[in-house]
């Protein structure tokens, strides 16, 4: 929560992915809830959370002022009564101890926190209709969510496991039997007196859950889990369109897209999720360098590292929602392991590294490894794979979401101490000895781990430091003030890079520039080429305006509006989409839409950045 309680709390307010400030005077000044209040609303409960602060006038773009409100319990009886009309909003998310009046210089102003909703509250959406009111929080707009992606919501609410559905169609003859008779010798090797043993092989799929009956409809078959776990990669891709597994071996320790080794989905194996963990987990642990253990005389092989990144790679594939768009990508270099999966996590971040909280999207694939002893299912995974770490004195893994290009969740643990000798030489032969010197160890470990990491933020370095939320501010733009650190976005979503350094992930780039995740081309990368997977239907938006040497003014702006709701568009995109010249699209509209908040930039902080790309942005209304 965002706390505010002096004049110079609020000159330093920036709206941002978590923050919010609105006028909220009304026609008459005294004090009136307003309208696009709830698009906020719904959008912080969607996405991350966040405050809003009402009472704030923004005298400049992006510097705020205190306003005040005359009434503001008036404001507060507004709220209430919306967050619980269903017709308004459909959950109420608010707790009274989040709905504050904060008294400043003699006004007041209202502060209002609103948390991350539960999977089972989300979507969290606006006037009885989820399809056209769900808004997510991105930067410092709120966004009208597209159909795809409130139907995906939809179903994580409701679908406690994703993986439990009867496939119409599907039988026996779709599984891979070697990959199905290697996974009960381990289920026999495990457990050699279980009863299951005995039974065929029907049976045995019937109770580790991959076959099931509905006792309504007496319709039987495989299900997801079954089909996913031992399944031939063609039915494999029919019921899973965009099922895509990878793993890469890169062979320095950079987010170079090269690779010495590579296991993905090109027919020469079964492709199912089963042989991919058998194969994938043999070649993370080969020539692991982990001193062996003695336990009593006898060497232990198996280390706390081998165990978590068993437990890493059975999370990336029970947690994945095999109808995202995102690949799963598992990347090991020689100095760390990165996992990747489609969708985001189903409990916060937070909760998930504290441990006890397990809420898994396909439980049925989560039991089937537990079942020959492999994974966890109490909520217990992510704790071991961080104590594993920190057993030998590795830098704390990271673990992060990602919402674009599509909804994805990032592991990185990284095989390198907390403070590298090799990478202090490098920062001191490139800052100098006198500047290095002046360097206190809080802003020493902060360079070391933007220089290890590429990109940090204040959530990274807080896990970090032993430091009050406020100093590490204070700290981070210290050294962007020196020079010593470049900073990108805003509030929670500010990112801080070492000057020169690209801001990439380590687990979204590929080769020759190719998206990983399967969704086509980024459309602001370049011109729009047939390749482009959603330029059809950007072309059907822009034909009636590109096909016309006039239009009104206003028509133009409804196209280019549009446009850009579907995807971010750089100036040359929109030229050609629209067959006007650059420069007068540029003065005649975007400009003015920027200004009005109709639209925003890809990247606000740095308005000539080299692929700045225009996005769909509501306009505010204060009354």
């Amino acid at each position: 929560m965002y706390e505010i309680s002096s004049l110079e709390d609020i000159s330093a307010l920036k709206e941002s992915v978590d923050v919010e400030c609105k006028l909220a005077q009304g026609r008459d000044g005294k004090g009136k809830l307003p309208k696009d209040f709830w698009e906020t609303y719904s959008a912080f409960a969607n996405t991350h959370g966040g405050d809003v602060f009402l009472g704030i006038r923004e005298r400049a773009e992006g510097q705020f002022e205190l306003a005040g409100i005359a009434d503001p319990q008036k404001i507060i009886d507004e709220l209430w009564t919306g967050v619980n009309n269903p017709q308004k909003a459909s959950h109420c998310v608010l707790r009274e101890r989040w709905v504050r009046v904060v008294s400043i210089d003699g006004q007041s102003i209202v502060h209002i926190h609103v948390p991350q909703a539960t999977r089972k509250q989300r979507p969290v959406y606006l006037n009885g209709n989820p399809l056209t009111g769900t808004y997510a929080r991105f930067n410092s707009a709120d966004l009208r969510q597209g159909e795809e992606t409130v139907r995906r919501m939809l179903a994580e609410q409701v679908e406690d496991t994703r993986d439990g559905e009867i496939l119409a169609g599907y039988g026996l003859g779709d599984l891979e039997i070697d990959s199905f008779n290697q996974y009960r010798q381990m289920y026999i090797n495990r457990q050699p007196d279980h009863p299951w043993n005995q039974l065929d092989a029907q049976e045995f799929l019937y109770r580790i859950g991959g076959w099931r009956k509905d006792r309504e409809t007496g319709r039987a078959g495989l299900t997801r889990a079954g089909l996913l776990m031992f399944g031939h990669l063609t039915a494999i891709k029919e019921a899973f369109p965009h099922f895509m597994l990878d793993y890469q071996e890169r062979p320095e320790p950079k987010a170079e897209l090269r690779w010495v080794d590579r296991l993905t989905l090109d027919g020469s194996w079964s492709g199912n999720v089963f042989d991919f963990y058998r194969r994938v987990i043999r070649k993370l642990t080969t020539d692991l360098k982990i001193p062996f253990v003695l336990e009593g005389d006898q060497r232990q092989d198996d280390t706390s590292v081998h165990k978590a990144l068993r437990e890493a790679l059975v999370n990336t594939l029970v947690h994945a929602d095999y109808s995202g768009r995102a690949s799963i990508l598992v990347v090991k270099r020689p100095d760390m392991f990165g996992f990747r999966n489609p969708g985001l996590m189903r409990v916060p971040v937070d909760m998930a590294l504290q441990g006890g909280s397990s809420d898994c999207r396909n439980r049925l694939l989560q039991d089937m490894f537990r079942y020959i002893g492999l994974g966890e299912n109490a909520g217990s995974g992510l704790p071991k794979i961080f104590q594993g770490w920190a057993r030998q004195h590795w830098r704390q893994p990271v673990l992060r979401e990602r919402g674009e290009p599509s909804d994805q969740t990032l592991l990185e643990l990284h095989m390198l101490s907390l403070v590298p000798e090799k990478v202090l030489h490098s920062l001191k032969e490139t800052l100098g000895d006198k500047v290095f010197a002046q360097l206190t160890d809080n802003e020493r470990l902060v360079l070391v781990t933007a220089k290890i990491e590429t990109i940090v933020d204040h959530s990274r370095m807080m896990s970090m430091l032993d430091i009050h939320p406020r100093d590490l501010s204070q700290l981070l733009s210290g050294l962007v003030d020196r020079g010593l650190l470049e900073r990108d976005g805003s509030g929670r979503g500010t990112v801080y890079f070492l000057p020169g350094a690209r801001a990439v992930d380590l687990l979204t780039e590929s080769r020759d520039g190719e998206s990983e995740d399967r969704k086509g081309p980024d459309l602001s990368s370049g011109p729009l080429t047939e390749s482009s997977g959603p330029l059809a239907d950007l072309k059907a938006i822009a034909d009636p305006i590109a096909g016309r040497s006039k239009a009104p003014k206003e028509d133009v702006e409804a196209v280019i509006l549009a446009l850009c709701e579907m995807a971010p568009l750089r100036l040359e995109q929109l030229e050609e989409l629209l067959n006007r010249s650059a420069e007068f699209l540029r003065k005649r509209y975007l400009i003015p839409l920027v200004k009005s908040r109709k639209l925003r930039l890809q990247y606000p902080t740095k308005p000539n950045h080299p692929k700045q790309a225009y996005l769909r942005g509501d306009a505010s209304d204060d009354e």
